[in-house]
């Protein structure tokens, strides 16, 4: 797409920018959201209005970071640049302030664009136009990019949540608010009656091509219906013809938010987002044959717990090692995370899968020659557990590091193939302690024997399985809290195990 098509789309989609002053100046496999932070019931404007509150930020429309002397109709280069492989790099820097938890939370806001779209956060290398992170002035950025290190305020005092960080992060691909478009009046009505004077230009609309997408309540760019209010308790904007719509989530970037941005840069990706708590997924065209010469993505972002995903139908076509066409599903939003299911084809049912967070990805590809009807897997959550299958992996008590929760009953299963047995090695332990573990406690057994229950503080020994499944119950009580546990597993051969018990037996 040449330079004057970059500019008329972004235009459409931004609207004018007329009046915008300077800028400020300004794969890691395994983690978990849930150990991060707990989000509040509360919308991702709401929380930007009030980490910006006080702050001398140059701002418009609540958090878009205004540039003096930039004309809209001179604008050459207010998209990031595609790169010869059809990714677009947004190369970035985080202020050194952050701490490790921060830097997750970013890490995991910005996954989700990769799996889903061509745009790529990659860590600034020597490149001179780049997202400066930083925090100390509440939630901000710059709209479109503007060159050079241009910000993005994430305020650690109060921006740090995944919904607020992609919130600023569309912002400088290119994007408005939601309730800004040309069309907004078919949608919402804003109520001007509770809008204070010098807070009525937060609701002007723009001039937006809206790439042919529809309005989105459900946008992480959308405000809340009681933004700028200053009337408790009355709503400013109003979705019509239903006034219970939600608006203003919290989650993170929409399924719509996803289409707009592969629109806008054109992406050749085939990403699904799923967002609910429960559904289903099916491939291309079923239960018809599905397409050749398909790579797909599913990412399943539940708004709470653990996902679960049992697979009803299943029919892809069977290769040696599955080199034509498979299933791979990961225990995360993206191909770096931990693998749960390899390679997988054929026509008989997979198994069922428990991701260890509210986000999993499913893979799927075909070559160019004969397919089959696909398949059909339904999804939901559960509070906690895990199936495992892979040859090795971690299992961690649920919210490890942090500590775990009350009133917990999770049921952690390893499988491994006939014929082998799985060592299972606790690295870290600590849970509360009480005679006879009544309390807090894990269960470790298998066909033949019980382990435990485990509490307190204390070492566990290896532990190898008599058969090819072992099972891992968590239980916790009503009180008292403790950080759980950290373990790993492998899978060994049988007669290895034999061979080792004969040889270190020998007088």
């Amino acid at each position: 797409m040449d330079v004057k098509m970059n500019l008329l789309l972004l235009l459409f989609v931004v609207g004018p920018m007329t009046s915008l002053p300077p800028p400020l100046q300004f794969s890691i496999p395994g983690l978990k959201e849930n150990d991060i932070k707990e989000e509040e019931p509360e919308g991702v404007f709401s929380k930007i209005l009030k980490a910006n509150k006080d702050k001398a930020l140059p701002v418009q429309d609540g958090d878009i970071l205004e540039k003096t002397g930039r004309n809209a109709m001179t604008c050459t280069q207010c998209l990031w640049p595609k790169s010869a492989d059809g990714t677009v790099i947004v190369p970035y820097t985080l202020s050194s302030v952050y701490k490790n938890w921060h830097l997750t939370m970013f890490k995991t806001a910005m996954e989700e664009y990769e799996s889903l779209t061509c745009v790529r956060f990659t860590p600034r290398a020597a490149e001179s136009s780049y997202l400066k992170i930083t925090s100390g002035n509440g939630c901000a950025a710059n709209l479109g990019r503007v060159g050079g290190g241009q910000t993005v305020a994430v305020d650690v005092a109060g921006c740090m949540y995944k919904g607020i960080i992609q919130h600023e992060l569309n912002h400088a691909l290119g994007f408005y608010h939601e309730h800004m478009r040309s069309d907004r009046d078919s949608y919402v009505t804003i109520m001007y009656q509770y809008i204070s004077p010098g807070d009525t230009p937060n609701f002007k609309k723009a001039n937006t091509n809206n790439l042919g997408v529809e309005y989105d309540y459900a946008s992480v760019m959308h405000y809340e219906r009681d933004a700028f209010s200053n009337t408790s308790g009355q709503a400013t904007i109003v979705p019509k013809p239903d006034p219970n719509v939600p608006i203003g989530q919290r989650d993170g970037v929409s399924i719509l938010d996803i289409s707009k941005i592969n629109q806008l840069y054109q992406c050749n990706v085939c990403g699904n987002l799923l967002n609910q708590g429960s559904g289903n997924l099916t491939s291309a065209n079923y239960p018809s044959a599905y397409p050749t010469n398909a790579n797909c993505v599913f990412l399943i972002r539940t708004p709470s717990n653990q996902v679960k995903l049992n697979f009803v139908a299943f029919d892809i076509q069977s290769s040696p090692d599955c080199s034509s066409d498979y299933i791979k599903i990961y225990d995360g939003p993206t191909k770096n995370y931990p693998i749960l299911i390899d390679r997988t084809c054929g026509s008989g049912l997979v198994p069922p899968v428990i991701a260890s967070t509210n986000q999993l990805l499913v893979e799927f590809s075909s070559d160019s020659s004969i397919t089959g009807t696909g398949f059909k897997a339904l999804y939901s959550t559960v509070q906690c557990g895990g199936i495992y299958y892979a040859s090795q992996g971690n299992i961690t008590s649920p919210n490890y590091p942090n500590n775990y929760r009350s009133n917990l009953q999770c049921t952690f299963t390893i499988t491994a193939p006939v014929g082998r047995r799985i060592v299972l090695t606790i690295s870290d332990f600590n849970m509360e302690y009480a005679p006879y573990c009544m309390y807090d406690n894990i269960l470790v057994q298998d066909e033949s024997t019980d382990y435990g229950p485990f509490c307190g503080q204390r070492n566990i020994p290896v532990i190898t399985s008599n058969t090819n499944s072992l099972v891992i119950i968590f239980h916790s009580d009503s009180r008292d809290e403790f950080k759980g546990y950290q373990g790993s597993y492998t899978f060994s051969e049988y007669y290895s195990l034999i061979f080792i018990f004969l040889f270190e037996s020998t007088p």
